[in-house]
């Protein structure tokens, strides 16, 4: 008997879920409470790793074409404006076919998935259609929508954001922390590659002020950059918007920038945490509904993309009958130990790099790099963990 999947939530987990699912033989419903894709700056870095699980669905040309490939990223010391280390994925050249990050929007993601899903068979997409309540039994997963439609499903999936009502509905805990800074970002037309010499992922290491700073394509596809910073913990959404905050932070970059190239502004709270349980009976649970993280390093979307992807074939052995019940267990024996060990800790890892202010040990961690981008083996090493190929590969090493 074919299985049927509901799906909460159509950013790009949910939607890279769906057609993982409908791509092999489930029947497949897509639940979204919007009725049009958010368009708000968000995650926009995609990694090799999951570059090659967006090949594996037939993507990853078209989603390319929308992005821009990068194949370095940097470290720099914001204090005195010098470069701290270069890395090149070039040097996993014999590790993935995609050598490189490609940085696109994550709406162009969930654009060209539900054009994709619009022509699949077995697919209903319901935009516009909230989930009020998840319940199971033996026999199946409930989901009733807030206009109290019903639909009974062999699995649900939570792929319904940080604040997901299917992990309400479960009553598992979100355990972990906020950052007690909010993060702001600026999008600007600015060309900081040619003012700064800097390349279109850099990390800008600064006692005062640290910065995350990568180009992306635009709609348009002309170009523009976004710049991440801290705001101060008493600072309110106007002060951080305010045009001379704004010239302030984007001055401190780089001299000459005008306050008309900034096209959008964003503040929003930063957390660190993971459910305690990743399933629980018939539902699971992936992406920010599972796990949350700072965004230095653009890790969460993939680990997000690796759990859809993870999910879809583990319910396709077991419907198709060739696991039993327990290997659905696997899912979360293999994904929540991964985010906690290679998304929660290296991003933690990353922030605090960045916003060291003792300058002994700001000294250190510029030597560290400098030695591991200098040494082939501990170059490529860095290249794995940071792209995530080492996850992937720790992943199938657990039954």
């Amino acid at each position: 008997m074919t299985a049927r999947v509901g799906i909460v939530g159509a950013g790009p987990v949910g939607v890279v879920a769906a057609i993982a699912c409908a791509r092999k033989g489930m029947r497949v419903t897509l639940f979204e409470a919007e009725r049009e894709i958010d368009h708000s700056p968000r995650a926009a870095t995609t990694h090799p790793s999951t570059l090659e699980m967006l090949a594996e669905l037939g993507l990853l040309e078209e989603f390319q074409s929308l992005g821009l490939v990068a194949r370095h990223f940097q470290f720099w010391d914001g204090a005195t404006k010098t470069l701290v280390a270069e890395f090149d994925h070039e040097m996993l050249r014999d590790e993935t076919p995609y050598p490189f990050v490609v940085q696109a929007e994550q709406h162009k993601l969930c654009a060209l998935g539900l054009r994709r899903l619009s022509a699949m068979p077995d697919v209903e997409v319901r935009l516009g259609t909230s989930v009020a309540d998840v319940a199971q039994d033996a026999k199946g997963a409930l989901v009733t929508t807030e206009s109290t439609e019903q639909y009974l499903f062999d699995y649900v999936i939570g792929c319904d954001g940080g604040r997901s009502t299917v992990r309400k509905c479960l009553d598992v805990a979100f355990e972990g922390y906020t950052w007690p800074e909010r993060f702001l970002v600026l999008t600007t037309l600015f060309d900081f590659q040619s003012a700064l010499g800097c390349c279109p992922r850099s990390y800008i290491s600064d006692p005062e002020e640290w910065t995350n700073l990568f180009k992306v394509t635009g709609d348009d596809l002309k170009g523009r950059w976004r710049a991440v910073f801290p705001a101060r913990q008493n600072e309110s959404d106007e002060q951080a918007f305010s045009d001379a905050a704004v010239c302030r932070r984007l001055g401190r970059l780089s001299d000459g920038h005008l306050i008309e190239l900034v096209v959008h502004r964003n503040i929003y709270r930063v957390h660190q945490r993971v459910a305690k349980s990743f399933r629980k009976g018939r539902v699971f649970l992936a992406g920010d509904a599972a796990h949350v993280n700072n965004p230095v390093g653009g890790l969460g979307l993939n680990c997000g993309v690796h759990d859809a992807m993870e999910l879809a074939e583990t319910l396709h052995q077991v419907a198709s009958g060739q696991a039993g019940e327990d290997l659905l267990d696997r899912y979360e024996r293999r994904r929540r130990p991964l985010n906690i060990e290679y998304v929660q800790e290296q991003t933690v890892a990353n922030k605090k790099r960045l916003e060291e202010r003792d300058p002994k040990v700001r000294q250190a961690h510029f030597d560290e790099l400098r030695r591991t981008a200098a040494d082939p083996v501990l170059h490529s090493r860095f290249l794995r963990r940071t792209s995530l190929i080492e996850s992937v590969r720790r992943a199938r090493e657990i039954a």
